[in-house]
């Protein structure tokens, strides 16, 4: 973070929270006018520090509310071997994040589904199923207190 200043950081925090905010209101916001605000951002999007813009869809009303943590044990953990875990863990639509972990196991997945039966069977059909799963733990979440993309 060498290269940000204040003015930086502020735009990424305000973008982070707002990423449909006018140039103009960021501006203001942040307290250059327009024209510098906008190379800043241009900026830090070509530095790789805002990696793009999306909009954030309610899970729930989408029928993915119910919210699993899954502790994955591999039995094989060369590298060829995560890479086919990983690769097939990208291709599963209801794994909405997956970890390498450092710990007792090897990765931590953040699964999203339509209830407890879809989960199972999410579990039981693609999870392990999945390339040199050997053992799997569940955690159900009771209720998100917090969830937030981004840095800020």
């Amino acid at each position: 973070m060498g290269d940000l200043d204040g003015f930086d950081l502020k735009i990424l925090e305000i973008l982070a929270d707002d990423g449909r905010i006018t140039v103009t209101e960021l501006a203001r916001r942040v307290g250059l006018s327009k024209t510098p605000c906008q190379l800043r951002m241009k900026r830090l999007e070509e530095k790789g520090y805002i990696l793009g813009y999306r909009a954030i869809i309610d899970p729930v009303k989408l029928s993915a509310g119910h919210i699993a943590f899954v502790q994955v044990k591999l039995n094989d953990t060369r590298s060829q071997s995560l890479e086919a875990f990983n690769k097939a863990a990208r291709s599963i639509r209801e794994i909405e994040q997956c970890h390498m972990i450092a710990s007792s196991f090897d990765y931590l997945l953040k699964v999203r589904t339509k209830d407890i039966a879809s989960y199972r069977q999410v579990l039981g059909e693609k999870i392990s199923a999945m390339p040199h799963v050997a053992q799997t733990s569940t955690f159900v979440c009771m209720e998100p207190v917090k969830e937030r993309a981004g840095a800020f």
